[in-house]
């Protein structure tokens, strides 16, 4: 039996399964007889672990189809189809013949043809790659309709405003996705038409008001492409699906793909989607719907609904919302369907889903789920409710969050105490709190974010050609939408401040300005702070205090206590877990006591990289200069034995504040000219002098040695081993320090375990020289303190060749640390305080970096050698202790690389600690699964 879908009328749920096994037997197998790839694929065929396949939004409508709730009939076109497009420049051969047999068995189900003139079945045509890009590329509703079969749908419909606002979106959407016209043009003409009718939203419109709103847009299209509308619907069809190919390699969306590295080779599935209408009156509507608050964690109703409304309405802002609490009272029957299917979902996919639904004539109908973005603080909230509702557990809950995710929850939040000017609300999107100067489109917020201002980018709604300006921007305030509009939904996925729906302010983008409900103006320029977690706006800068999570780490509240932060309680809880299962160490990147204090309070277990030369600034500069320019053994031995103290101080107080805890002192390693003085003012001040007949004799010999010593790449000069090797008693002055300091702590009943590295080495040579010194220096002072040291020696492996010859220089080292800075550099080949600011935005946009190589470890280059570097030096010295102290050490992607290769441990900075604990946690837990599966 042939189901009819009517209008009006609706497609009995009862029909469905008859439906779906008339479909699934006009599907063809994954490869015909001649084993031809297969490309389309129905709704019944799929399931959501196919991604890869059919995309996010496809898989996840064949696995809510499998699961027997109500989804529209239709079809997926691959993302293997899409690559061929892409690469090819043309369709796949079989594809036409396949899409034309699912629509033809998708137009014998519901017994309609598309687009015929009395009774039109009209589809939807929309983008769906592996991962969500919410409004990143091309969706077209309402394919079908024509100047013929738009009386057809009025008369089945009985609704002849519902047939022509229909027909006048497709003009719209299809105008400018698929033709190119600028969208402002069809934007300000529907404006005119309400501006003529005296109303202020597009609902007011009649029939004859959108009939003649109609011919406008078809004038607007001629105009501008040279061409009338096309009429035939499979045509309409055909260039939708050329036109979401082609989306996936449009500016927005390559912009988002970079921002989330997502890779640019996965392409885009199509989905062919029968429609269900939204906008056929008071019992119709469109919403957006989560299991759970994609803000906050906390469960409950959380959604928008729009009556009488379509497919983008929702999440495009353009009209304001009702909560999805009040569809209890629209429609009932639909509110309790919705929350038994919400439960459904998200028992099925154990997690919080964002799910798309359409409500026509009271029957309910989804559009989409998917496994919903959040921000950090309902990630880890969200990841501990689930265990302890059973449905994952601790390892699951892990992989639910992120390092880049708590490092959020670790930025200042603003002090409710602080006097402030509040000058309206909005809704939460997006937890945060941004500060920044108002500008008002997204050229301004990207031109002025790259003179270095901080900026809020307010706007009345935000559409995906905002995403640069996003991307620049500190935060985001809206005036319309709300927690399911486009900017909540961008933002959280970005981890950016978002305020909307901040309905009191008066936003006026062509004069640039703000209006405040008491009539306040805030000017382009003005400062403004936005409050994430509460939605409130402030004028001015308002000042900020630590967040929870930060005062856990630092021991200055307990997770256990019953009063505690909630989100303290869930990021313990996690924490505790990944600290349990990861087999890498973490260690801190601290200077002094007061640093590896903190870095101990965040859970360092030791210091990887004590930089000595940081402790020669201030006074001590003076004497490392003395040092370095000293004419004579006389002069160089006073400069060292007036830093001897000093050094040793140092180190006591860092052994003291670490005992226990192993802490790697790195010798000596700055370029020469930072303990010089500048060659350009000194060259001045000998001129100047010279000129008065002054006298100058030291300044000259000072300028005579600095010319002599001058280089032009200090960075690859005389520095590291090289400064000890050629400056002699400097390497064993400090060395003598780290031992003495040593022998006084343990003297002290402490546990020092101090480790001494040798910088840029490139062959075992150099360090050999520097072992040999050192050790006798070490022995020296056992025998003078009658204290046993056990010292390790070990080199910073920061060159190509000391990768490359590693296992050689094994044999002379206890341990490796890797100091991927400098490696990025010398196997680069760029200096990074140089080519940040010079290309690197163009490689960058170019796609030439996914992402800034000295941001995350280049695991085919840099990477490449860390790799090979740990094999050799293990196959020489199968104890060697290997580690991290580049900044790549607290980057979340490199640790998960690090945890692979095998380091024993990573350093980073203080505040990164919690962010590498977390991460090789996952890794960890990862590679376990990996090896059970």
């Amino acid at each position: 039996m042939t189901a009819k879908w009517t209008y009006p009328g609706t497609f009995d749920l009862g029909t469905l399964p008859a439906v779906r096994a008339a479909v699934r037997r006009r599907s063809s197998p994954v490869s015909d007889t001649q084993g031809q790839q297969k490309f389309v694929y129905d709704f019944t065929e799929g399931n959501k672990d196919l991604k890869d396949l059919l995309g996010g939004k496809g898989a996840n409508l064949a696995e809510m189809t499998n699961l027997g709730l109500p989804v529209p009939p239709g079809f997926t076109i691959s993302t293997e189809a899409c690559r061929v497009y892409l690469e090819s420049g043309s369709e796949p051969t079989a594809l036409r013949d396949e899409v034309s047999a699912h629509l033809t068995a998708l137009e014998e189900t519901m017994g309609k043809r598309l687009g015929q003139a009395d009774d039109p079945l009209l589809v939807s045509v929309r983008s769906g790659a592996k991962f969500s890009m919410p409004g990143m590329m091309d969706t077209v509703l309402n394919i079908g309709l024509s100047d013929e079969s738009v009386t057809g749908l009025a008369t089945q419909a009985g609704d002849e405003r519902f047939a022509w606002d229909s027909y006048r979106r497709l003009i719209q959407m299809f105008g400018k996705t698929v033709l190119g016209v600028d969208g402002e043009l069809f934007e300000d003409a529907l404006e005119e038409a309400k501006r003529a009718k005296g109303v202020t939203v597009d609902v007011d419109l009649d029939a004859a008001d959108l009939t003649r709103l109609v011919a406008v847009f078809k004038d607007i299209v001629a105009k501008e492409t040279g061409r009338a509308f096309p009429q035939d619907p499979r045509e309409q069809m055909d260039l939708a699906i050329k036109a979401v190919f082609d989306s996936w390699n449009g500016e927005r969306a390559k912009l988002y793909r970079r921002q989330e590295r997502i890779p640019s080779d996965l392409g885009t599935a199509v989905n062919i989607c029968s429609m269900v209408f939204g906008n056929l009156g008071p019992d119709s509507g469109t919403g957006v719907a989560f299991t759970r608050d994609p803000a906050s964690g906390h469960q409950g109703v959380y959604g928008d609904y729009l009556q009488n409304a379509q497919g983008e309405d929702v999440v495009a802002g353009i009209r304001n919302t009702v909560p999805l609490a009040d569809l209890e009272r629209i429609d009932k029957a639909s509110y309790d369907q919705l929350m038994q299917i919400m439960e459904t979902l998200e028992t099925h996919y154990k997690d919080l889903c964002d799910i798309e639904f359409t409500i026509e004539r009271g029957k309910l109908w989804m559009l989409q789920t998917r496994v919903g973005k959040r921000t950090a603080g309902a990630a880890f909230r969200i990841a501990t409710q689930l265990v302890d509702q059973g449905l994952i557990d601790e390892a699951e809950a892990l992989q639910r969050v992120s390092g880049g995710q708590l490092a959020q929850l670790m930025f200042p939040r603003f002090d409710e105490n602080a006097k402030v000017e509040k000058v309206g609300r909005g809704i939460a999107a997006s937890p945060g709190a941004a500060v920044g100067k108002a500008v008002f489109d997204s050229y301004t917020a990207v031109k002025w974010s790259r003179s270095g201002e901080k900026v809020i980018l307010i706007r009345r709604e935000t559409n995906p050609d905002d995403l640069d300006g996003m991307i620049a921007a500190e935060g985001i305030l809206t005036s319309r939408g709300g927690k399911t509009s486009h900017a909540a939904v961008v933002a959280r996925g970005m981890g950016k401040t978002c305020v909307c729906g901040a309905e009191e302010l008066e936003v006026d983008t062509k004069r640039r300005r703000m209006t405040t409900a008491s009539g306040v103006v805030v000017e382009e320029g003005d400062v403004v702070s936005i409050d994430g977690s509460t939605g409130k706006v402030y004028l001015g800068e308002v000042p900020v205090v630590p967040s929870p999570v930060v005062e856990y780490f630092e021991g200055r509240m307990h997770a256990g206590a019953d009063d505690a932060d909630e989100l303290v309680k869930a990021v313990h809880r996690i924490m505790a877990y990944a600290d349990r299962v990861r087999r890498l160490r973490v260690r801190a990147n601290a200077d002094n006591a007061e640093d590896a204090a903190r870095a101990r309070r965040f859970g360092a277990q030791g210091i990887g990289l004590c930089r000595t030369e940081h402790m020669f600034l201030g006074e001590r500069r003076e004497l490392v200069e003395r040092l370095i320019l000293a004419d004579t053994e006389e002069e160089r031995g006073q400069a060292l034995e007036a830093l001897l103290p000093m050094q040793k101080g140092d180190f006591v107080e860092l052994f003291e504040a670490m005992d226990g805890l192993p802490v790697t002192v790195r010798l000596l390693d700055p370029p020469l000219h930072e303990f010089l003085p500048d060659i350009t003012e000194l060259s001045v001040r000998v001129a100047l002098a010279e000129a008065r007949e002054e006298t100058h004799e030291n300044e000259l010999r000072l300028l005579q040695a600095v010319h002599r010593l001058h280089e032009q790449n200090p960075m690859l000069g005389l520095r590291g081993v090289r400064l000890g090797l050629v400056i002699p008693g400097l390497f064993t002055m400090q060395v003598r320090a780290i031992a003495e300091a040593a022998a006084e702590r343990k003297n002290a009943k402490g546990d020092p375990r101090a480790e001494i590295m040798i910088p840029l080495v490139g062959t075992v040579q150099e360090l050999e020289i520097v072992r040999e010194d050192a050790e006798k220096v070490i022995a020296e002072v056992e025998a003078a303190t009658g204290v046993e040291l056990k010292l390790a020696l070990g080199t910073m492996i920061e060159l190509p060749r000391a990768a490359v010859t590693a296992g050689q220089i094994a044999e002379a080292a206890e341990f490796f640390s890797f100091g991927t800075n400098d490696l990025t550099q010398t196997v680069w080949g760029f200096s990074r305080d140089d080519v940040e600011a010079s290309f690197f935005t163009a490689y960058l946009e170019k796609g030439i970096f996914g992402v800034s190589p000295f941001e995350t470890i280049d695991k085919d280059g840099v990477g490449a050698l860390v790799r090979s570097a740990v094999q050799a030096g293990r196959a020489t010295r199968p104890d060697i202790k290997l580690g991290v102290c580049g900044e790549h050490g607290g980057d979340p992607e490199s640790v998960h690389f690090f945890h692979e290769v095998g380091l024993d441990y990573v350093s980073c900075s203080p505040f990164r600690i919690p962010v590498a604990r977390l991460e090789a946690g996952r890794a960890a837990a990862q590679s376990t699964g990996s090896d059970s599966r």
